[in-house]
C-alpha cells in the first residue's frame, strides 16, 4: 500500500450476530413494496459509530490505533441494550430511522469522548453535536414526498421492537469503509481491547 493511499475510515463498535438477527426481522416487518424511497441499511452493515473519520493517510493508522487503545484503557468493558425505534428530525418528517441504545451509555459515552479527545493532536475535529448512540437502519432517499415520510413514520409508530436485545462490548474497531455500487463494505483494520 503506498504510503499517500487514503482509507475512508471511522471507529465503531461491532454487533453481536443476535442484535444482527434482531434487526433483520425488524426490517423484514418495515420493508413495504411501495417504499421505494427508502435505502436499507444491510444488517451484517450495522454497527454503533462512535467517530467518523474521512479519508485517513494510510500513515496515521497506527497513530489513530494508539490512540484508541489510549482512550479504551480506563473503561471496562460495558453492556449495552438495543430497543425502541424513532426517527430523526422525528416521526412525521423522517430522513433517518433509528434503533435506541441502552444500557451503560454513559460509559459508552465516556469512551466516546475519549476517542474524540485523543483524536484531536492527530488533525480531527472534535464533535460539535452532542452524542447520540443509535444503529442506523434505513434513510430516505432524496426526494421523498412528505406523503411518503409521513406513511413512513405512521409505520414505524405501529411497529414495536421492545424487546431488549443486550451484548456485552469488550472491544472498539477501527473501521475501512469502502463505497461501491452495491453499497458500503466494511472492513476491521484494528481491533482494541477495552480496559487494558
Amino acid at each position: 500500500m503506498p504510503v499517500d493511499s487514503e482509507i475512508r475510515s471511522f471507529i465503531a463498535i461491532e454487533l453481536s450476530d443476535e442484535v444482527k438477527v434482531a434487526l433483520t426481522d425488524l426490517q423484514a416487518k418495515l420493508k413495504l413494496a411501495e417504499h421505494t424511497f427508502v435505502k436499507w441499511v444491510a444488517p451484517e452493515g450495522i454497527h454503533l459509530t462512535l467517530k467518523f473519520l474521512g479519508n485517513v493517510a494510510s500513515s496515521k493508522i497506527t497513530d489513530i490505533v494508539k490512540a484508541m487503545e489510549k482512550s479504551a484503557k480506563g473503561i471496562s468493558p460495558l453492556k449495552l441494550e438495543f430497543h425502541n425505534l424513532g426517527a430523526f428530525p422525528n416521526l412525521r418528517q423522517p430522513r433517518v430511522l433509528w434503533v435506541g441504545v441502552g444500557g451503560e451509555v454513559d460509559r459508552l459515552i465516556e469512551l466516546q469522548q475519549r476517542i474524540d479527545q485523543a483524536l484531536i493532536p492527530l488533525g480531527f475535529t472534535p464533535e460539535s453535536r452532542p452524542f447520540s448512540p443509535h444503529l442506523t437502519l434505513a434513510r430516505l432517499r432524496e426526494g421523498a414526498s412528505s406523503q411518503q415520510k409521513q406513511s413512513l413514520g405512521e409505520l414505524v409508530q405501529k411497529t414495536p421492537f421492545e424487546a431488549k436485545y443486550s451484548m456485552p462490548v469488550k472491544t472498539v474497531n477501527l473501521m475501512r469503509s469502502q463505497l461501491l455500487p452495491t453499497g458500503a463494505v466494511y472492513t476491521r483494520l484494528a481491533e482494541v481491547k477495552l480496559g487494558k
